[in-house]
Parts: structure tokens; sequence; C-alpha cells
């Protein structure tokens, strides 16, 4: 008997259930440093990236190199949870902790946005993945879905290699200007409706390289994005919530949804 028969026995379904069931390990999953308090006059240069201001800490801007939350533990601790509200956003802005106020208004135009794009996606689901000039870390999370713990096809989410074929816009990477021309080629080549997600920080704001005239400091320079997903890199179980989030099946538990 095949070795991979008997370990099959042995260790049983190891994959998820989640979402139908809650998942300990998703819920413990490390995120972004978050505030405990107002940051106040504290050195902007604490942050390599600088996602610390006045303001708060911009988690879109977030390595989670820790060096916030080793000097200044009574300011600054990690987030917990990979498939929390604090998992993806609808809205770039949202991702700054603590939120600016949100009117009526935006929360409702934010809904009426994400319905009018994903109305048609509400069975199987095809990605397109484009690397925009990545480290290869979320590429590791990404190919992480495919295997038997997370089977992204359980789910009814498919990856493509043909664009035509393509609902979600999966794109990672800071934004190298080599990349602008193909990843705007892919994205001109989807159907309607179509959805883009910016994965990780370097996708999101650049990350260390935002100042480098090589990138274009994230991919909204090149692409309209939709859902925008920090970390460095993002768990993933934080790439299936905006996956679900991006097609409305977790409308709910994305920033700007409520």
């Amino acid at each position: 008997m095949s070795i991979w028969v008997l370990r099959g026995l042995r260790d049983g379904v190891v994959t998820t259930r989640w979402p139908a069931r809650p998942d300990s390990y998703a819920d413990g999953w490390r995120g972004p440093a978050r505030a405990l308090r107002p940051v106040g006059s504290v050195d902007p240069a604490l942050c390599p990236t600088g996602a610390i201001s006045p303001q708060g800490i911009d988690q879109g801007r977030c390595i989670l190199c820790g060096r916030c939350v080793t000097e200044r533990p009574d300011l600054f601790a990690w987030s917990r949870g990979a498939t929390g509200p604090a998992a993806a956003a609808l809205a770039r802005d949202a991702l700054v902790v603590p939120e600016p106020p949100e009117t009526d208004e935006a929360v409702a135009a934010a809904r009426a946005r994400l319905r009018a794009r994903t109305a048609a996606l509400r069975r199987s689901v095809h990605v397109r993945h484009v690397d925009a000039g990545s480290d290869g870390s979320e590429e590791w999370e990404i190919q992480a879905l495919l295997g038997p713990v997370y089977d992204i096809g359980r789910l009814g989410v498919f990856f493509t290699a043909s664009p035509r074929h393509a609902d979600v816009l999966l794109v990672t990477g800071a934004g190298a200007r080599g990349m602008a021309g193909p990843l705007r080629t892919t994205y001109d080549g989807m159907p309607d409706p179509r959805v883009v997600i910016a994965v990780g920080t370097d996708a999101v704001s650049g990350g260390l390289l935002r100042e480098s005239e090589a990138v274009t400091g994230g991919v909204a320079a090149t692409v309209p994005v939709d859902v925008w997903l920090p970390g460095s890199p993002p768990s993933p179980f934080g790439i299936l919530t905006a996956l679900l989030i991006a097609v409305g099946q977790l409308a709910s538990g994305g920033k700007g949804t409520r």
C-alpha cells in the first residue's frame, strides 16, 4: 500500500472547515501592528516604511518587522486574526488604525460598489494571479491555497492562466514599472465584472521600496483596486478572506461594508 494512503488513513481529514466553522490557527495569526492608545509625537523613524504618524498606524505600510512593538510595547502591539474585519478592506483609508470616521454615504457607496461588481460572481470564481515585483513571500502563501489544508477549490475558487477566463485579478508586488504594461494588459483582457485584489503590503503601498524609482508605490497606480489586503505576507486565511469578500460571500466581514 502506498505510503501516502497510509499517511492519509493515519492523519484523517486535514482540510480546514473554515469559513463554515471557526479555525483556531486563523484566529491566532499575527497581523500588522496596532496602536494601544493615541500615538502622539512618536519618532517617525521608529518605522522603516513610515507607517506611524500622529493619526495612527497605516497597516497598509506595515511590513511586520516588529520594531515598534519591541521598542514601544506601551504604545504598540500585534493585531490578531487573519479573517476578522482587519484582514481586508474595501477602501485604502480603512487600513489606517484607528480608522477615520465613516459617513453613512461612504458606507452605502462601498456596499453598492461591491454589489454591482459581484452580482454575477455567485458560483465558481476564476482567479488570475500576476506578480508585479514581489519578493516571493506572498507567492508561497498563495501556493498553499492549492494544498490539502486550505483546498481553495472546495469554495468554488479556481486559478486560471488566461485573463479572458478570470473574474478576479490577484496582484502581488510593489508595482514594478517593468510590469505595469503586462499588468494593465491582463486587466484589460478580463471580462466584466472583474475584481482586483492587492495582496500584501508591497501591493498596497510599495512597502520598503515605495520611494524607489523602479516601482509605482503599489499596484493601484496601474489598475483600480477593489480589495486591499495588508500583511508581509498575509496568511492563506487572509487571502481566502479577501477573495470571499471580493465575490460578496463575506461582505459583512470587510471594512466599509457595514
